[in-house]
């Protein structure tokens, strides 16, 4: 028979494995004890517990101390300050960009307009690097044709109007009318004053500063044509780079929605381009029934400048009454009561119903976007107002209203 005597001390010793465990647990139990005792100022005197403690949590460095307090007045001044310092970079850093960024938006605006009509090439079976070639060389002979039409009339009739520049002064002379006012206001001496302070002079020197701006509406608009094809060119892998920083769960909406605006934004592209025709054609049929030069060249010349936001329809408009006062005064006058009576027409007609049809924004919101747009942003303003307001439109319908609606 075996004896029980062995068989219950057997039982009562423990395992080894399980003693070092439980030692070492009770090791780090004492250990997190003592460290908050530390922290908190709970350590009168050093048990063996403690010690032990002490040891295990310190190492060869000694006790770490408490952690900085994150209420701490110096902390919370210099991370304030260190955050203004950033603020204030990125600010100065987008001032400085500022003129890129605008020609960087210009681009990628004109490349999510002509996208549909690259995309409609594909579909007629042409990869995407041919469409986008053919958009982008189609694009450049427009702008081409454009400055070929407008440099020959504008270098003939500005010779033209210089040479008549002094028929044009002696008959101003003889009006009795013009005499007089000149008699009532001082004009002369006005002239005399202005000519002694060197305002001529600076007028000479501002050729400089004319050339100036030339060269860099040129740089200007090379960087623009350049970015569009770029842009045009990874139209889709910046779709798809955008898409996927939207959560799984609403990448699909996200994605229907943003195809939507990019849509409203290309049809506005395509409503701009009709007005701009219009207006062209509009001014060849004007100018054969005057009787200008260059019929042809004119009309180019105002639908190309018709497409420019703000300043465009301006600027057509005033190189054509030039070129009619190098004519005839008559032609002049008549030519610059045109403009102002189509450009009425165009703002408050023709403008807000052809964004009607195209983007389907109502008359009114057509209308004061692009008055908004303009006092707001100036020519970017201009130029994103229409479809901005259709974004508006289609984000309050789509996602505001329904979300309303919800119990």
């Amino acid at each position: 028979m075996d004896d029980p005597v062995p068989a219950a001390a057997a039982a009562a010793t423990p395992d080894p494995a399980l003693t070092g465990t439980a030692e070492a647990s009770e090791t780090d139990k004492n250990a997190a004890i003592a460290q908050a005792r530390h922290q908190t100022g709970d350590l009168p005197e050093d048990t063996d517990a403690d010690a032990a403690a002490k040891a295990h949590v310190s190492g060869h460095f000694g006790l770490p101390g408490p952690p900085l307090s994150r209420r701490n007045p110096f902390l919370i001044g210099l991370t304030g300050g260190l955050g203004v310092i950033v603020a204030y970079g990125i600010f100065l850093g987008l001032r400085n960009a500022a003129s890129i960024l605008v020609l960087i938006f210009i681009a990628l605006f004109l490349a999510i307009g002509l996208n549909p009509a690259i995309t409609r090439m594909q579909s007629w079976g042409l990869p995407r690097w041919l469409a986008v070639t053919t958009m982008a060389l189609t694009v450049v002979a427009l702008l081409c044709g454009g400055v070929v039409a407008l440099i020959p009339p504008v270098v003939t009739q500005t010779g033209q109007l210089v040479e008549n520049v002094p028929d044009f002064i002696t008959s101003l002379q003889r009006s009795k009318t013009v005499n007089e006012l000149i008699t009532r206001y001082d004009v002369m001496s006005k002239v005399q004053g202005a000519i002694n302070a060197g305002t001529v002079t600076n007028a000479l020197g501002g050729v400089v500063g004319g050339a100036k701006l030339l060269f860099g509406t040129i740089f200007n608009v090379l960087t623009v044509i350049v970015l569009t094809i770029y842009f045009m060119a990874a139209f889709e892998r910046i779709k798809r780079a955008g898409y996927a920083l939207v959560p799984a769960s609403r990448r699909t909406r996200v994605q229907l929605l943003t195809d939507e605006i990019l849509a409203k934004v290309g049809a506005y592209m395509v409503g701009a381009l009709a007005i701009a025709v219009l207006a062209g054609l509009s001014t060849w049929v004007f100018a054969v029934v005057v009787g200008l030069a260059y019929p042809f060249a004119l009309a180019v010349v105002v639908a190309v400048c018709d497409l420019i936001p703000q300043i465009g329809a301006t600027l057509g408009a005033v190189i054509v009454s030039l070129i009619g006062l190098a004519d005839s005064l008559t032609t002049g006058i008549i030519c610059i009561v045109f403009f102002i009576i189509y450009q009425q027409i165009e703002n408050y007609l023709i403008y807000p119903n052809v964004m009607k049809r195209s983007v389907k924004v109502s008359d009114v919101a057509a209308v004061t976007a692009a008055l908004l747009g303009v006092a707001l942003f100036g020519v970017i303003g201009a130029l994103v107002a229409i479809p901005m307001v259709a974004a508006i439109q289609l984000i309050v319908r789509e996602v505001v209203n329904p979300s309303m609606e919800r119990k």
